[in-house]
């Protein structure tokens, strides 16, 4: 057990070092797009890894939970070995470098980036389950099949969602060309640049390929290492976690001292987490008192246990990259992603718990991702009071009351509480039939917080 903090200077450490990079991803790449268009046989095709891991999704043939993969990204060190042959990609637990395969080249590869994939669900129904992978995504690739017209419903929504996130480096992957012939392809990209005029990807680069055959991966993994920067990080500030997924490592038939603690996934947007740090979840989990049956929140503390990205232990973490969290949980209460959407720290040093908000939100003019007979009902009506919406938080996804409107500003009554910041961008949804639609976005201007007491 981890009783005391490793020691670590933040101010030493780098998101390019081979430090932190042997063994942590440093920036999120969020794969979008239509269902059934790639998105997980590209993340294996780049890392190696199968992201669909569930039952119902191996019977469906379909992401329904998000995904995650880390791939390590190597680039050979002979000048003289031609592009974009001189990239590769291999699965995070590869080492730091190795020789170059092409005859005669007698380079090394060497680890130039470490990525975390966020495979995202593409059916429509799953909509709310992207919103909350697009939390912690720094960029995007937007997966389009060539066999199919251009755009699909998803394609146009799930662009949409990322462009409200601010999500600025997307790339275009023209995927399935293997399915068609040349001149099929040609207009399906005419298509392709159609769609995305004034858009975010109007000047993003379009790149053919085969997930399924690994055709022109090497040219996408050359433009994520030239051309998709690491966002700036604050490693000295204090540690915040986004969780989106939340586990029970422990196998039926476990003996009492095999038990181990509860463990959640997430993204660290600012800060160091270090093995033997206390930690907080914010906003913790109702409990009714047994005495009065009042509902109360109950903020969770516990002690980082371990750091672990993949099948890389890590004494401690730093901002980018999907990592896992052990801890002293109990770990009935992270089963089945029951704290996705809180927000891990230090004890004391997160946001408030907000359960009403004030925003200044923005509508779309009409629905995305409509069916051709559903688009005659497509356009967006304003908010009114006391209508239901959903809104996501950082990776929490929740309902709310609308309480109150006034031009581009409404109040809202939250089902839950959560841990947000004024200034925070969330997306908002609207139920139409059986679905929630995305209909806007909004940003946090002020809220009720809720009383935590001595904490």
């Amino acid at each position: 057990m981890a009783n005391s903090t490793v020691a670590v200077d933040p101010t030493t450490l780098s998101p390019t070092s081979i430090e932190v990079m042997a063994n942590q991803a440093t920036i999120n790449i969020g794969t979008i797009g239509h269902v059934a268009h790639g998105k997980s046989t590209l993340v294996k095709a780049i890392s190696g890894v199968q992201t669909v891991r569930f039952k119902k999704e191996h019977e469906r043939n379909i992401t329904i939970k998000l995904g995650y993969a880390n791939a390590k990204i190597y680039k050979c060190d002979n000048e003289e070995c031609p592009r974009p042959g001189c990239y590769e990609s291999k699965g995070s637990a590869e080492p730091v470098e190795y020789p170059c395969k092409r005859p005669g080249c007698g380079g090394k590869m060497k680890l130039v980036r470490h990525i975390s994939f966020v495979d995202c669900p593409g059916h429509d129904v799953y909509m709310m389950t992207m919103l909350s992978g697009a939390a912690v995504m720094d960029a995007a690739m937007l997966l389009v099949a060539a066999n199919e017209p251009c755009p699909q419903p998803q394609t146009s929504e799930h662009l949409a969602a990322v462009e409200i996130m601010k999500l600025n480096n997307i790339i275009v992957l023209q995927n399935k060309v293997d399915r068609i012939k040349e001149d099929e392809a040609l207009i399906n990209y005419e298509q392709i640049k159609k769609f995305s005029k004034n858009t975010i990807v109007e000047n993003a680069p379009i790149i053919p390929i085969s997930a399924q055959l690994k055709v022109n991966i090497d040219a996408v993994i050359e433009y994520v290492y030239k051309h998709i920067p690491i966002p700036v990080r604050d490693f000295t500030a204090d540690p915040h976690l986004i969780v989106i997924r939340s586990f029970d490592i422990n196998k039926p038939g476990f003996e009492v001292d095999e038990l181990r603690g509860g463990v959640v996934g997430g993204s660290i947007l600012k800060g160091v987490l270090k093995v033997g740090d206390e930690m907080e979840l914010r906003p913790g989990r109702l409990v009714q008192d047994p005495v009065t049956n009042r509902v109360k929140l109950v903020l969770l503390r516990s002690r980082i246990l371990s750091l672990s990205a993949e099948a890389n232990s890590m004494q401690f973490a730093v901002p980018g990259g999907l990592i896992g969290v052990g801890s002293l949980l109990d770990p009935a209460l992270t089963r089945q992603d029951l704290l996705a959407g809180n927000v891990l720290g230090h004890p004391g040093k997160l946001p408030k718990v907000y359960t009403e908000l004030e925003i200044n939100y923005f509508l779309l003019r009409q629905l995305l991702g409509m069916q051709k007979d559903e688009k005659k009902h497509s356009k967006v009506s304003k908010l009114t009071k006391n209508e239901l919406v959903m809104v996501a938080i950082g990776s929490f996804v929740i309902g709310a009351r609308v309480t109150g409107v006034k031009a581009d500003l409404a109040k809202l009554a939250l089902y839950k509480p959560t841990c947000a910041e004024p200034g925070e961008k969330i997306a908002m949804s609207r139920r139409y039939g059986m679905r929630w639609r995305l209909i806007g976005w909004a940003s946090i201007v002020k809220g009720k917080a809720y009383d935590l007491g001595d904490e």
